[in-house]
């Protein structure tokens, strides 16, 4: 059989809208440092702005393109459809490295959340966490799409029921409007700028994501539209409700929220057992992230080994459990040694590379509605043209805006690497060419 054969369409709705949920946020962990960057006013109009500008028209691409080619892979798929083969590879390798960056972000997360128990950690018993936790997650995307699938519901409810809860305890304590002072004072707009974005819309990001493994999805055409709507809105109440709250009672010095600091809040706010409760919520939202993230990150190997742009090695699918082994492997490989770095080192590059790929994916969105009218689209969005134009156009405004208030360190960085891909789409090509000769 071959590698797509063996592959297993077993991602229901519901373990699908799981994956969607945690691929975007996972919650409001790791959105605290928001709030010194902007202010509480300012920070709370972008958490309930940017979904509407960045979020909701990303998802209705993506959703389009889902219904019309519903295919493992997803971007990478649609992109090689609008733009061949080359920009195919670049989008899915941009991706991958990316992933490199925004992945390892969990395990530090993970990290960084388990201090509030134990603070005294060394920087050895950091690392021994980290990949404790790695390997365990693998191990789960190993077994297959079905037991992630279930584990990733499971999760993103004991994740959202702490954060219910602190909303709740925190409405009983409000004491003044969560929304001043608008800005931060200590700073300017400009100042805050790049982390604050960055921030932001890493938060919000990544709606694209599940589509890698359409080919493992029951009835993918409508399937991934459902899920995307279902999880949005969970998504951004998650993050504006909660942040809201903390800052209305009054509790705490909003300049000194940090990365990590959620748990310690709910403690202000409710009480020793609502910290633990969200320390808990943020310890396991963690592990969401990282196994739904290995998850979809892994196919893009595996698709574009499929599609002999890579070793072929990579494209083999485990022929009991159905999933594509060695590229889940080497990505967990990957991620353990980029998870040596700190959350804020982080941050901004994993934006400035997930905004790159994008704006090629918008652009594929538009380019197949000029070149492919009659592609069949079992969904499209409302309107014409101008209003698929409208609809790529706004979010891709806001990624280059991202690109450009990432500094100058993080754009060096992010070009490096967007050069890497034009040298390896030339390096891996010329050894699949020698081996076609041998």
């Amino acid at each position: 059989m071959t590698p797509r054969a063996l592959l297993r369409r077993e991602l229901g709705l519901l373990p699908l809208a799981a994956i969607v949920f945690f691929n975007v946020s996972g919650g409001p962990y790791g959105v605290e440092d928001v709030i010194p960057s902007f202010g509480p006013g300012l920070a709370l109009l972008l958490l309930v702005l940017t979904p509407v500008l960045w979020s909701f028209p990303v998802a209705l691409a993506m959703a389009e393109l889902a219904g019309a080619m519903p295919d493992e892979g997803g971007y990478v798929t649609w992109v090689r459809r609008a733009f061949g083969p080359f920009w195919s590879f670049q989008v899915g390798w941009w991706s991958w490295i990316d992933s490199f960056v925004d992945v390892a972000v969990y395990p530090a997360l993970f990290v960084e959340y388990l201090k509030f128990w134990y603070p005294a950690m060394t920087s050895r018993e950091r690392w021994l966490l980290a990949v404790a936790f790695i390997v365990a997650l693998t191990v789960l995307n190993v077994l297959g799409v079905r037991p992630t699938g279930r584990v990733a519901v499971a999760l993103s409810v004991v994740a959202l029921l702490p954060v219910a809860a602190l909303v709740v305890v925190g409405l009983t304590t409000l004491a003044h409007a969560p929304w001043q002072p608008l800005t931060a004072g200590r700073r300017s707009l400009g100042a805050g700028l790049g982390l604050g974005l960055a921030v932001v819309m890493w938060n919000y990001s990544g709606w694209d994501t599940p589509s890698t493994c359409l080919g493992e999805t029951k009835s993918p055409e409508h399937g991934f539209r459902r899920a995307l709507f279902v999880a949005l809105p969970v998504i951004a109440a998650a993050y504006v409700l909660p942040v809201g709250v903390v800052l209305a009672s009054g509790a705490t010095d909003w300049t000194r929220w940090e990365t990590g600091a959620l748990p310690a809040l709910a403690r202000a706010v409710g009480g020793g057992w609502l910290g633990h409760a969200v320390g808990a919520g943020a310890v396991l939202s963690t592990a969401g992230l990282f196994m739904t993230l290995l998850l979809t990150n892994s196919r893009l190997p595996y698709v574009l080994a499929r599609d002999g742009l890579l070793p072929s090695g990579l494209a083999t699918v485990h022929p009991r459990f159905g999933t594509p082994w060695p590229a889940v492997a080497l990505s967990a490989v990957l991620y353990t040694a980029f998870a040596v770095f700190s959350f804020k080192e982080l941050i901004v590059l994993n934006v400035w590379l997930y905004s790159l790929s994008l704006l090629v994916e918008l652009a594929a969105f538009v380019r197949l509605r000029v070149s492919a009218p009659a592609l069949a689209r079992p969904w499209r969005v409302p309107g014409g043209l101008a209003t698929a134009c409208v609809v790529a156009g706004v979010p891709a405004l806001l990624a280059v805006l991202a690109m450009a208030t990432a500094g100058w360190l993080n754009t060096a960085a992010g070009v490096i690497a967007a050069l890497t891909g034009p040298a390896a789409y030339a390096w891996f090509g010329a050894a699949a060419r020698r081996g076609s000769r041998r």
